[in-house]
C-alpha cells in the first residue's frame, strides 16, 4: 500500500476558490498544515481550462477578484488570461504556489470516524489523510461539457468544436461561423470571432436577456486618481455590489420594469423593433435565467456592422454544408462551434463516503451553502448565481475558519451538520437547461436557517461573520481510548 501523506486541511482545486481558501487559512490558522490538490497542471482552473476566442469575465473585476488584493488592470472585465495571471501572481506572492501539488487528481475520500479524519485516495494511487476536506473544484465537470446528440452531425463537411476544449489551431479567418446557444460563452464567442470571420451566426432556440456594461469602471477610474489602491478597490467594490443587488431585486419584483428597460437598451443599440422582440424578448422573467454581460455593447455593434447575426429557430439535422432548420433554412457553415452548455458536478466528482458507506449527494441538505448534511469535516465552495462568484466564496472560507476555530477551542475533533427531516429547494436556484439537467446530483436547501442558500450578498456578509457555528451541528470529541468519541450536541 502507497504511504499516507497527513495535513490538517486538504483543498481540492487551485483556481480562484481554492487560492483564496488557502490564503485566509494561512494568514488566520498558520499554524495548519495544508496543501491544494490540483488535477491540472497549471493554477488557474476555469480560467486555466477556458481558451476559447475572447474568454473573459462575465463580472465585474471589482467584485470577482479577492478583497484582500485589489484589482489594479484598467479593464472591469477582464480578459480569461488576465484573471488567469492575477490567480498566479496571487499564489505566488503569498508563497501558496509550493503548497499545490499539481497533476493530483482525487477520485476518492472516506471519512473514518474511528480516526476522525478523511482518508484521500488520487487517480494515481495516492493517498492523503486529512482532518478537513475543503472542495474547492466549482460545480462542472472539467473533462466534458454538454454536447446535445445532434442529427446529422457526421454528414458535416467542416469543423465542429465545443469551447471547453478549443484547438490552438483552430483557423476560422474568412470562414462562415455558426455557433450553437446563446449563453455567457457564446454571446462571447461571437463578436470575438466576427473580428476575423467572414461572417458568425448565433444559432439559438430561444433568446436570452443581455445586459451591456462598460469595458472601464469610470467610478473606479476616478476614484483610482484620488485614492490609494486599497481603497480605491473598496469605492469600487462597494458601488458594484450595491448596483448589482438593486439590479436583482428590482428584477424578481418588478420583472416587467426590468423587461422594458432590457428590451429599451437593446433598441439604442440595433434600432429595429423586429429584430430585438425576435431575438431579443425572451418568454422567462430577467433573473430566471442568468443574465449575459456584453462588454460595451459589442455583441450588438457586432450585429450591427453586418458581421454577426442572430437565428432563432431549433435545429431539424446536419447537412455537409451547415445545419439544416425546422423552418427548411440552412445555415452554411465552414465551422460550427457548441456553446452548448456545461455538464454539472457536484464535489468535483469525488466518491464521498462515510465510514465506507457511500454518499449520495443528490439526498443531503446544504448546510449554510458550504457543508453537507450528515457528512463530517467536509466543505465545499460554490458562488453565487447573481453576483461575483468570489463574493460568496470569501465568506464560506472565513466561515470554515471560524468552526475550525471552535472546534481548536473545545478540543472537538469532527463537526457533522444534522439536517430537518424531509427535502426542499433545488440548491441552485435558475431555470437555464445545463441546471435542470443535474438538479437531482447536487444538495437540496431547507426552508429554515441554516439550511437556506440565499442569493443576497448584503445580507450574508451581515449574517455569515456572526453565524452560530454550533446551530444545527454535532461535534465529538475524542476520548482516553482513542478508538472512539464523545458525542456533543
Amino acid at each position: 500500500m502507497p504511504a499516507e501523506i497527513h495535513f490538517d486541511v486538504l483543498i481540492v482545486g487551485a483556481g480562484m476558490s481554492g487560492v483564496g481558501a488557502a490564503w485566509r487559512l494561512q494568514k488566520q490558522r498558520p499554524r495548519d498544515s495544508y496543501a491544494i490538490l490540483e488535477a491540472r497542471d497549471a493554477i488557474g482552473g476555469t480560467w486555466d481550462l477556458f481558451r476559447y476566442p475572447g474568454v473573459r469575465s462575465d463580472s465585474d473585476m471589482f467584485t470577482l477578484s479577492y478583497p484582500f488584493r485589489p484589482w489594479r488592470e484598467p479593464e472591469a472585465l477582464a480578459s480569461g488570461d488576465k484573471i488567469r495571471r492575477y490567480i498566479e501572481e496571487t499564489a505566488a506572492e503569498s508563497g501558496i504556489t509550493r503548497h499545490i501539488r499539481f497533476g493530483t487528481r482525487v477520485v476518492r475520500a472516506d471519512w473514518s470516524t474511528p480516526d476522525a479524519r478523511w482518508i484521500v485516495r488520487t487517480s494515481a494511487d495516492q493517498v492523503y489523510t486529512c482532518k478537513i476536506l475543503y472542495g474547492c473544484s466549482g460545480y462542472y465537470s472539467y473533462t466534458e461539457g454538454y454536447q446535445p446528440d445532434f442529427p446529422g452531425l457526421d454528414d458535416f463537411r467542416g469543423h465542429v468544436v465545443h469551447p471547453q476544449f478549443w484547438p490552438e489551431d483552430l483557423d476560422y479567418g474568412g470562414k462562415r461561423v455558426v455557433v450553437i446557444g446563446s449563453g455567457a460563452t457564446a454571446v462571447t464567442l461571437v463578436p470575438a470571432m466576427a473580428v476575423d470571420a467572414a461572417h458568425v451566426t448565433m444559432l439559438q432556440r430561444s433568446p436570452t436577456y443581455m445586459t451591456p456594461l462598460p469595458n472601464r469602471d469610470v467610478i473606479a477610474d476616478a476614484a483610482r486618481r484620488i485614492l490609494p489602491p486599497a481603497a480605491a478597490n473598496r469605492v469600487a467594490r462597494a458601488k458594484n455590489i450595491l448596483l448589482t443587488q438593486a439590479f436583482y431585486q428590482l428584477a424578481r419584483r418588478r420583472p416587467q420594469l426590468v423587461r422594458r428597460a432590457l428590451r429599451g437598451i437593446a433598441l439604442r443599440y440595433l434600432n429595429n423593433p423586429g429584430y430585438v422582440d425576435e431575438h431579443f424578448k425572451p418568454a422567462y422573467d430577467p433573473w430566471d435565467q442568468r443574465l449575459c454581460v456584453i462588454p460595451s455593447g459589442d455583441l450588438y455593434t457586432s450585429i450591427t456592422s453586418g458581421r454577426a447575426s442572430v437565428v432563432t429557430d431549433h435545429i431539424d439535422t446536419f447537412v455537409p454544408e451547415g445545419v439544416r432548420l425546422r423552418s427548411g433554412k440552412i445555415l452554411e457553415a465552414d465551422v460550427v462551434v457548441s456553446a452548448t452548455g456545461l455538464s454539472l458536478l457536484p464535489v468535483g466528482g469525488i466518491a464521498l463516503s462515510v465510514d465506507g458507506a457511500p454518499v449520495d449527494v443528490g439526498t443531503h441538505a446544504a448546510y449554510r451553502g458550504l457543508m453537507l448534511s450528515g457528512v463530517p469535516n467536509f466543505a465545499y465552495c460554490i458562488g453565487y448565481v447573481n453576483a461575483s462568484w468570489t463574493l460568496r466564496a470569501d465568506l464560506s472560507h472565513r466561515y470554515l475558519i471560524r468552526l475550525l476555530d471552535h472546534m481548536e477551542r473545545h478540543g472537538y475533533v469532527s463537526a457533522t451538520p444534522t439536517a430537518p427531516s424531509g427535502t426542499g429547494r433545488p440548491l441552485l436556484d435558475l431555470s437555464s437547461g445545463y441546471v435542470r439537467r443535474a438538479l437531482d446530483k447536487f444538495p437540496f436547501q431547507g426552508d429554515r436557517e441554516p439550511w437556506i442558500v440565499r442569493q443576497n450578498y448584503l445580507r450574508d456578509v451581515v449574517t455569515t461573520p456572526r453565524a452560530d457555528v454550533t446551530r444545527d451541528m454535532t461535534f465529538a470529541r475524542r476520548t482516553a481510548n482513542a478508538r472512539k468519541e464523545e458525542v456533543v450536541r
